[in-house]
């Protein structure tokens, strides 16, 4: 476990990395004993930075939601991350490529909540009954720290979240099998990855009412309005200056940018 300072140290370091678009030593070499606790305690400290900067705290992504994921880093349970509203892109956008250091992409779906949602004990019926609409989006992740990292180096640097890109068609959770919404993701012309939204925990609202639970054990809830990522149905794909994405979702449409 790691002092408070420790902490604050932590945190100044990604925030001044991701200010400064510089990659830094990972934070579990810098602190040997940092634990689960100690990196959601730098990620919030981060956000509270980010917060006085004047940026505004629009929801959160959900991340390792795969078991092979969770196998990989050690961990028998999803994390999660901020979102904040200089970190949202729409369709058609040209997202710079310098403002992030190895950006890759990952095809999600976003829920928008239309009431607050608190733990505990909520259900995937009581994510389904509090969001106003879904909506397909990509991730852009990125890190801050160097390779390899243990789970507490994501958790840490907010989860890998970089950005998130929304599009095409929302639709009412009900109106739609959830579970069995696929997509296509294409660089240049070329289909890179391919998924189904039941690759998200077997249901991409299950991510959801884990994140709520785990906000409970901190004191948080899911606020209305805020921006959900589900979690990844594909493996991320690498992106450049020059790049021009469409990711197709079928009958909810398809998002198309370019990095420049």
């Amino acid at each position: 476990m790691l002092t408070d300072d420790e902490r604050r140290r932590g945190a100044e370091d990604l925030y001044n990395a991701d200010r400064e678009r510089r990659v830094i030593p990972q934070l579990s070499r810098t602190f040997p004993n940092i634990e689960l606790e100690d990196a959601y305690a730098i990620q919030g400290m981060w956000a509270q930075k980010r917060i006085a900067d004047g940026a505004r705290i629009i929801g959160h992504k959900i991340g390792l939601t795969s078991r092979a994921m969770q196998m990989a880093s050690k961990i028998t349970e999803p994390d999660y991350g901020y979102l904040t509203d200089d970190m949202l892109y729409r369709d058609g956008a040209q997202i710079p490529a310098g403002r992030f250091m190895a950006p890759r992409l990952e095809v999600e779906l976003a829920f928008v909540m239309s009431e607050t949602l608190e733990g505990p004990g909520i259900q995937i019926y009581d994510v389904m009954r509090a969001t106003e609409f879904v909506v397909p989006a990509l991730e852009i992740i990125d890190y801050r720290t160097e390779v390899p990292r243990a789970i507490t180096d994501t958790i840490a640097d907010n989860a890998a979240a970089g950005g998130m890109i929304v599009g095409g068609r929302t639709v009412r959770p009900m109106d739609v099998d959830i579970r069995w919404v696929g997509a296509t993701l294409s660089k240049n012309g070329i289909i890179e990855e391919s998924g189904v939204s039941a690759a998200i925990m077997g249901h991409p609202a299950a991510g959801i009412a884990w994140l709520v639970n785990k906000l409970h054990a901190v004191g948080a809830r899911l606020e209305k309005g805020q921006i959900v990522l589900a979690g990844s149905f594909t493996r991320p794909v690498s992106v450049a200056p020059g790049d021009v994405i469409h990711a197709d979702y079928g009958p909810l449409g398809a998002i198309g940018v370019s990095f420049v």
